[in-house]
């Protein structure tokens, strides 16, 4: 089976060489030279001509956010009313709102550094993490499965659920705290003795203050209704645990949180939804 992907940043390059090793016809698509040829060392098959990928039959999209519309409308052009084509935007409910005349499944692969570009992408970057696809009508079981496949080949697991569900569960857990680690650094960056003394919990805390700046504005841009929403649950919490201090809360917090994370770091926590 043939599969295209557009653009070889970090999700697009480590799809690419997770692919590139497995038992299908990678082709991909990039506008670097520089990428283009590091990616020939991995598969002959990349080109900074789109039309490379018109004849596969599943293509993902892994441009950034403001660009995957773009690019969406642009493979109306490219790709065959049966071609499955996925975007892997972190925020999914402006991708849908468009009937397409191609198979489109809304996906976002939960899984990342704070890192950006081809040289920071690897091939098991989303070994254990969880891969959300949130299908438009017209897709079958039988095309769901398909994809289902070739996304299990990279070690994710799939969550079926629908745009609205996924913006406001990924305000919570990713945009959100973005901007809380902003916060955090700008809170103590005009103290000097605490910067002095920063150590493991500030760096732990403020690491997504290092994340890719074009897609933290992306969210923002994308996804602001859901992350104000979030954000105002945050403080709530924050000013009940101030105001409680109740240490048996505390320990449920701390024995919810252990449980959630093997000792690799990846997610644990699993529900109906999960394939």
């Amino acid at each position: 089976m043939k599969i295209g992907i557009v653009s070889l940043g970090l999700i697009g390059g480590s799809l690419f060489k997770c692919l590139s090793r497995s038992e299908y016809d990678v082709f991909a698509y990039t506008r670097s030279k520089e990428t283009i040829e590091k990616a020939k060392h991995w598969c002959d098959n990349v080109s900074d001509d789109i039309n490379i990928i018109k004849d596969c039959e599943i293509v993902f999209v892994a441009s950034p956010i403001n660009k995957t519309l773009e690019i969406l409308d642009k493979l109306e052009t490219i790709v065959t009313s049966d071609t499955i084509v996925l975007d892997c935007a972190s925020v999914k409910g402006f991708v849908m709102e468009k009937k397409r005349p191609y198979k489109f499944i809304g996906s976002h692969p939960m899984a990342g550094t704070e890192f950006t570009g081809y040289n920071a992408s690897f091939k098991e970057l989303f070994e254990g993490a969880k891969w959300v696809l949130t299908p438009a009508g017209n897709i079958t079981e039988k095309e769901l499965n398909l994809v289902k496949s070739v996304i299990n080949t990279t070690g994710a697991k799939t969550i079926i659920t629908n745009a609205k569900d996924h913006d406001e569960a990924a305000a919570l857990i990713s945009h959100a705290p973005l901007l809380v680690a902003q916060a955090i650094f700008k809170t103590a960056e005009d103290n000097e003795l605490a910067l002095t003394l920063a150590s493991s919990g500030f760096r732990d805390m403020t690491r997504l203050a290092l994340s890719n700046l074009e897609m933290a504005q992306d969210m923002r841009n994308f996804n602001g209704n859901n992350i104000t929403k979030a954000l105002s649950k945050l403080e709530n919490e924050i000013n009940k645990l101030n105001q409680e201090n109740n240490i048996q809360t505390f320990i449920k917090i701390k024995e919810l949180r252990n449980k959630m994370y093997s000792p690799e770091g990846k997610n644990n926590y699993c529900n109906k939804k999960t394939d």
